[in-house]
């Protein structure tokens, strides 16, 4: 508490903070912002930086120390809603996912989005069979290295890199006949389209899991989605409500709810802390009202519980879907220019370093801190004759690759994920730190998955392995110690006294209005017509002459009482 205390003290003594964020191709963007600079500043900053008009769709995104995940509002302070220390890390993600991403009017638009939906390919938040991964993986490497060339791609080339959680040499096989045969002449932009085009099919397309338990305690993930609500239990959907029927969204500590339009559907979920509810509750809220309003005139500030009862409030502040593809619309300017970041081989991704982007670098050109693609090739070239070159990743160490079923039939069915929808299988996020073990064995913190954990770590910056393993330890010993329990305890015994004294003060509020009323009726000479009626009432009358004239009597008797007894001291 006291370090809380010297930090906010220290951090209010100065006038500017230094921000770093990281951008969807892994590069970074720092910048100096004032003390009481608002989000909209930084995020403006940033979208003129990539030269981006479709902005609506993104958002920038913070990890405070407790792990949390927040985004950034615009409307507020940045150094107010940063629970850490300067300087500030953050990072740009696509927040509303376009529900047609071919609509965008931008090339450059279409491209960040691209980058997007291949991160969650690569973090396992997006399943798809196993034809539609090799699909989609060939996609991804005749955008980023371009057709296949005998004498630069020797055998073996794709697994080189790293596309999806886990995958086997048979996928491996399919992906390179397809990049070698079917995707011959198409450019950068017709690639990441057609990528688009495929994934918005997908039932996970948008998905952004949040890992709660529904009330049998079985884990699920709970998400939002351009069409509207989901539930996911082991690989299947379970639930989907969309956004037309979705009239109400409320939170009440780690307890979720969702109304649809009959009031006896209510689904009810528990999240593993109060702070990931209400994380929860509010991107729904955004969410509904991005896609499901016609106008942002209509948007309107939520209340996350009942009238007596302390709650959230929040108002999603931006425009809405409808009216930000209208805006799109109207952009009338030349294309421009987008420097693509050639693909990394996966054996290479502990050792990349990322800085500042540099808009001036032409396409054909990689930045000098970016391993390039023609070295590893080179390498696996010279080794082509021996065993071909696995990924090193961390992942082969220690996580068995899932292997396609031999006969074709099952390779329709086959989903790039083990058999429950846990993105806790996927490996960790670009750029990737050496000694990642153990992180990466730990399956579950806190109850969320280890992928969102690891990215987590990525987005607040990833710390050493001795930092990962006293955050373990301490962890461990808190639960051990049932800590966690007692402060739960505590906090619900606090707002249920809290609850108390509300209602007390609004009952004494209540009564204190209709004295005035009752006052306004007996004693003041106001001929208004309401008034009238009510005193002609005989009820009125008999309660005026038989009560409440003797109970003035007997206040005037004592207030004559008390002063001449002041009179006389």
């Amino acid at each position: 508490m006291l370090s809380r205390i010297m930090s906010g003290s220290i951090r209010n003594l100065d006038r500017e903070y230094d921000c770093t964020v990281r951008l969807l191709d892994d590069t970074e963007y720092t910048c100096t912002i004032q003390r009481d600079a608002k989000g909209q500043y930084l995020f403006d900053l940033i979208c003129h930086h990539l030269n981006l008009l479709e902005k609506d769709y993104f958002g920038i995104r913070y990890v405070d120390p407790d792990k949390q995940r927040h985004w950034l509002e615009v409307t507020k302070c940045i150094a107010k809603q940063m629970k850490s220390q300067p300087p500030f890390t953050m990072c740009l993600r696509v927040k509303f996912y376009p529900p047609d991403p071919a609509a965008l009017k931008e090339e450059i638009t279409r491209y960040l989005v691209f980058l997007q939906i291949k991160r969650d390919l690569y973090h396992g938040r997006l399943l798809c069979k196993t034809s539609d991964a090799a699909m989609l993986a060939a996609f991804i490497l005749q955008a980023e290295i371009g057709d296949y060339d005998p004498g630069k791609h020797p055998e073996g080339y794709s697994s080189k890199f790293q596309f999806f959680p886990k995958h086997s040499e048979k996928l491996e096989r399919r992906i390179s006949d397809i990049h070698k045969t079917e995707l011959i002449g198409q450019t950068p932009e017709t690639s990441e389209l057609n990528f688009l085009q495929k994934a918005q099919m997908l039932e996970t397309y948008g998905v952004d899991p949040h890992p709660c338990k529904d009330v049998s305690g079985n884990p699920a993930f709970l998400a939002f989605t351009p069409f509207g609500f989901v539930v996911l239990q082991g690989n299947k959907r379970v639930h989907f409500l969309k956004w037309n029927e979705v009239t109400k969204l409320k939170f009440e500590g780690k307890i979720f709810h969702i109304y649809a339009n009959q009031k006896e559907i209510i689904l009810t979920y528990f999240a593993p802390t109060p702070e990931a509810c209400k994380h929860l509750w509010k991107c729904g809220v955004e969410n509904q009202a991005f896609y499901k309003l016609e106008k942002s005139s209509q948007v309107r500030t939520v209340s996350s519980s009942n009238l007596f009862f302390k709650g959230s409030r929040f108002r999603y502040s931006g425009r809405v879907a409808k009216e930000v593809m209208e805006q799109s619309a109207k952009i009338k300017r030349e294309p421009p220019e987008i420097h693509r970041a050639g693909l990394v081989p996966s054996r290479s991704c502990p050792s990349i370093t990322h800085g500042p982007r540099l808009t001036s670098v032409p396409r054909t050109r990689r930045r000098a801190v970016h391993i390039s693609i023609m070295e590893g090739l080179e390498s696996l070239r010279d080794s082509a004759h021996s065993t071909p070159v696995r990924s090193v990743s961390h992942g082969d160490s220690f996580m068995p690759r899932s292997r396609s079923l031999a006969t074709n039939a099952s390779e329709g069915s086959g989903v790039i994920s083990d058999e429950a929808y846990s993105p806790s299988d996927s490996v960790l996020p670009t750029p990737v730190a050496e000694h990642s073990l153990e992180l990466a064995v730990a399956r579950q913190v806190n109850g969320a998955p280890c992928s969102i954990e690891e990215e987590k770590e990525s987005e607040a910056g990833t710390p050493s392995v001795g930092e990962a393993g006293d955050l373990t330890d301490s962890r461990a010993a808190v639960e051990g110690a049932g800590g966690a329990s007692s402060l739960s305890e505590v906090e619900q015994v606090n707002k249920f006294v809290l609850s108390v004294l509300r209602l007390l003060l609004v009952t004494i509020g209540l009564l204190f209005v209709l004295l005035l009323l009752l006052i306004v009726l007996t004693e003041s000479d106001l001929d208004v017509a309401f008034l009238r009626d009510i005193r002609q009432t005989p009820e009125f009358e008999q309660f005026h002459y038989e009560y409440f004239c003797p109970l003035r009597r007997w206040f005037a008797c004592k207030l004559r009482w008390a002063g001449s007894l002041l009179i006389n001291k």
